[in-house]
């Protein structure tokens, strides 16, 4: 919006100054417009001097004042230009171009925030990919919601987004949960049974083998090997998955299962292309990978000497699938356990002849588990970890969604538990959505007393004047960036640190100044601020799968 403008205004100068014979057009395209961090340096701040300076030979002041002069002439948009620093040129906008803003917000309602940046590029978002072993952990859940967060955010604007979760049905973990299983259906029905040595604790398994009594009987006591026991428990455990994301609102448009790439030949070719490269080699009965070639301090195992295949070989397979289904971009959220991996996969990727770069990998740290002050460790239901199930039942779907959220996604995240139960402006969720709750609440009192707002026009704007109605304008006035370029550096968090911002705007706000009173032409104008305020608050908790409740 204006930001925009202002790059059209400051673009327009650039081209002026070469025309005037001030500079040449050698830095065309790489200067910028941004936000200061300290609100005395103005709305918007441009490099561009210094850029120009850089490559003219020139003292960057000089440029400056140069430039500032340019854009003083622009009065409809800047109101005041300054000459900062080594160089910078602070921009204010006039303040009526901020109340303007309003108009936009309340004109676009629902609309107001995305923009069509990713023109129907064919994203592939992979995320939680837990092989069903057992209930998710909250270490799957917090990638699962910053998986739908970010699928969210790029569909917002303009990607065309396929949700995919990767799993595996087969191998060594899952022959181990259908031996578990088997182990505790045989105990169940008297029998002796050996448990396996690193076998799935929890009462999960308990669960799925009284099912198995209850349907089957004594009929898989003598049953050859563990396959059956494998396949119930992994129906079990993946309804369950399902179950779990489904509460927290999260869907799939795909399941890729790795066992169809050694079922379609996938993973043989990956190993047959590299053979012919000459990237991989045997070696004391193992095949190597030679990613020394791409830059690493040494090469890998593919293949182990008892012909097992490491992790890496079927990743190396599907994200080649991934490419060859004809996806623009790839972005995969992992663990931080996988961080030792993904640039073996990547060099795979380039191996094979494909551009590595269309794969971006967010990496999210653990998440703590705290109350009292002290983390918590077990669960007294399913496992040896706490599930997601359990965190839900106890703080419910958005506080868990909004928790995740609230730390960038390689940061460690501590999730607190007794400020997660509390209902009171403490609790960063409540506060957030305790203002679109209060704003809402503005409009059915307005109604009740009979104050309306009638239609917007310059007259209302015009008394939105106070300094903390400025500034919220201009928080509203940034949100459609905000949507933009979270959505392209893949970081929901962005989004979040802006509603709680907003809401900490508002709430003080509301608590110093009357929106409703005698004062009619006031009071229309601030029940307009207050709808698109609410607007505002309504699409950005919308946009990250949270709840925008109108009564709390």
């Amino acid at each position: 919006m204006i930001k925009a403008r202002l790059k059209e205004r400051l673009d327009q100068c650039f081209v002026e100054g070469i025309e005037k014979g001030f500079w040449t057009d050698s830095a065309a395209d790489l200067y910028s417009v941004e936000e200061p961090k300290q609100v005395a340096h103005g709305d918007f701040s441009t490099n561009m001097a210094m850029i120009v300076a850089g490559r003219e030979k020139r003292k960057p002041r000089d440029v400056a004042q140069q430039l500032a002069g340019m854009l003083s002439l622009h009065k409809d948009l800047v109101h005041k230009v300054d000459v900062a620093g080594p160089g910078f040129v602070n921009v204010f906008i006039n303040k009526d171009e901020w109340q303007k803003v309003l108009y936009v917000v309340c004109e676009l309602n629902e609309n107001y925030g995305p923009a069509n940046v990713g023109n129907g590029k064919k994203v592939l978002v992979e995320f939680v990919s837990a092989n069903p072993t057992g209930p998710l952990s909250v270490g799957h859940g917090r990638q699962a919601v910053l998986g739908d967060a970010v699928a969210r955010l790029l569909s917002e604007t303009g990607h065309e987004v396929t949700r995919e979760y990767y799993y595996n049905d087969a191998g060594r973990q899952m022959r181990v949960l259908g031996e578990s299983t088997r182990a505790r259906y045989l105990e169940l029905l008297g029998l002796p049974a050996e448990f396996p040595e690193d076998g799935y604790q929890g009462r999960y398994i308990r669960d799925i083998a009284h099912e198995l009594v209850e349907e089957k009987g004594d009929t898989l006591k003598d049953a050859p090997d563990e396959i059956p026991f494998k396949e119930k428990a992994e129906k079990v455990i993946f309804d369950d998955i399902n179950n779990t994301l489904g509460r927290l609102g999260i869907r799939f448009d795909n399941y890729y299962n790795e066992h169809s790439l050694y079922e379609n030949g996938h993973v043989d070719e990956v190993v047959n292309l590299l053979r012919e490269r000459g990237l991989v080699y045997d070696q004391d009965g193992a095949v190597w990978f030679k990613t020394t070639d791409f830059g690493h301090d040494k090469d890998r195992v593919i293949i182990k000497s008892s012909g097992e295949p490491t992790y890496r070989l079927p990743d190396i397979a599907y994200h080649r699938e991934k490419f060859r289904r004809g996806y623009d971009w790839m972005v995969d959220i992992f663990g931080s356990d996988h961080i030792a991996t993904v640039p073996d996969v990547l060099a795979g990727i380039k191996a094979l002849g494909y551009n590595d770069e269309k794969v971006t990998v967010v990496i999210h740290q653990f998440v703590t588990l705290m109350r009292d002050g002290k983390q918590v460790k077990m669960s007294t239901r399913k496992a040896t970890f706490v599930t997601v199930d359990e965190l839900l039942d106890e703080v419910g779907p958005d506080v868990v969604r909004f928790f995740f959220l609230m730390r960038r996604a390689d940061s460690q995240l501590e999730f607190d538990l007794d400020l997660a139960t509390k209902e009171s402006q403490e609790n960063p969720v409540y506060y957030v959505q305790y203002g679109h709750a209060r704003l809402a609440s503005i409009a059915k009192q307005a109604e009740a007393k009979g104050v309306k707002a009638g239609n917007l026009d310059a007259a209302a704007v015009h008394l939105l004047a106070l300094p903390e109605e400025i500034n919220m304008l201009k928080a509203m006035a940034s949100y459609p960036d905000l949507v933009t370029n979270a959505a392209l550096a893949l970081e929901p968090h962005r989004l979040i640190f802006f509603l709680q911002d907003l809401a900490g705007q508002f709430h003080s706000y509301y608590n110093k100044h009357r929106v409703l009173s005698d004062d009619q032409e006031l009071s229309r104008a601030r029940l307009w601020l207050a709808e698109g305020l609410r607007i505002v608050f309504r699409n950005g908790l919308t946009l990250l799968g949270l709840t925008a409740p109108e009564i709390m």
